[in-house]
């Protein structure tokens, strides 16, 4: 027998976390303000404080922020696979479910483009980092951020991306001195964030720091991390702000970077993995998937 707190405890918190306020959390769930007690009832069973106590916006501590993420991917996979249950209907959204990062960074910056090419076809977005399972109708169709193309299914890949130190040029303006050296990124804050899939050659700032030692031997990285983000989205936002510099996707950033809002602050990459679109064979969506995987290829 699993040994699992109340679902409507685990429900509260990820509501609080996700809002940062108790008060819109109990307004979503449509209870009472005493969803702190659901809260700290969690938190005696966990035997660690999840929220610090203070003044709003309310903040996670350690322990929260390891649950929360786990939480908010496991109700996004609950959801999915609810609506899942009902029987398929033409009319009904294309689900898509895609990293959180690509969603939010290329794939809806583009739906304009697929409503004016599918006005017939609505698509229902999951952004969410857990991999949802198509085989029990989760999602209808996904996309897969991984090495080689997913087995047991059909894939197509979307794009390949490489991993380069990236900035807001209004970063480097404010220093006034050129970078030529690895080393020189060093004057700067570094901004790290977490890999949440643990990929053991992820394209992280240890990984190009050393990359960068094979070719500069002086190169000796000292300091500690300035600032670190548990999601990606949020330390792509403090780039953008000119916060620091971050190991990013010239994928997920691409925009940013065409329109110069970001740039490249070393030309030294990392590769990294490939973007595929993965669907089920003759699934019961496929008649209507067509035209997303069509649209998929062509998009940019």
């Amino acid at each position: 027998m699993r040994n699992c707190p109340p679902l409507r405890a685990l429900h509260a918190f990820e509501a609080g976390a996700r809002h940062g306020s108790f008060k819109a959390a109990a307004a979503e769930l449509g209870v009472t303000p005493a969803i702190s007690h659901q809260i700290r009832s969690l938190e005696e069973i966990c035997g660690r404080k999840l929220f610090q106590r203070r003044p709003r916006p309310l903040v996670l501590t350690s322990a929260g922020a390891r649950l929360f993420p786990i939480l908010r991917n496991g109700f996004d996979l609950l959801a999915g696979s609810l609506a899942a249950v009902a029987e398929p209907d033409v009319q009904s959204p294309l689900r898509v479910t895609s990293p959180n990062a690509f969603a939010s960074r290329w794939l809806v910056p583009r739906l304009p483009k697929w409503r004016v090419a599918n006005p017939a076809v609505p698509l229902g977005i999951i952004g969410t980092d857990a991999v949802l399972d198509l085989r029990a109708g989760a999602a209808d169709v996904a996309i897969r951020y991984t090495r080689r193309p997913p087995l047991g299914v059909a894939a197509q890949e979307v794009c390949l991306d490489s991993f380069f130190p990236i900035c807001s040029p209004r970063l480097l303006a404010s220093d006034g001195r050129a970078i030529v050296r690895a080393a020189d990124l060093l004057r700067y804050p570094l901004i790290h964030f977490d890999w949440m899939n643990r990929y053991p050659d992820a394209p992280t700032w240890p990984r190009w720091l050393a990359t960068a030692r094979s070719i500069d031997p002086d190169l000796v990285p000292d300091k500690a991390w300035d600032l670190s983000f548990r999601e990606e989205l949020h330390a792509i936002d403090a780039v953008v702000a000119g916060q620091g510099i971050a190991i990013c996707s010239d994928v997920v950033v691409g925009r940013e970077l065409e329109n110069g809002s970001l740039v490249k602050a070393h030309p030294l990459s990392l590769p990294s993995y490939s973007f595929y679109v993965v669907w089920m064979h003759h699934g019961p969506r496929s008649t209507i998937m067509e035209p997303f995987l069509a649209w998929m290829r062509t998009v940019t």
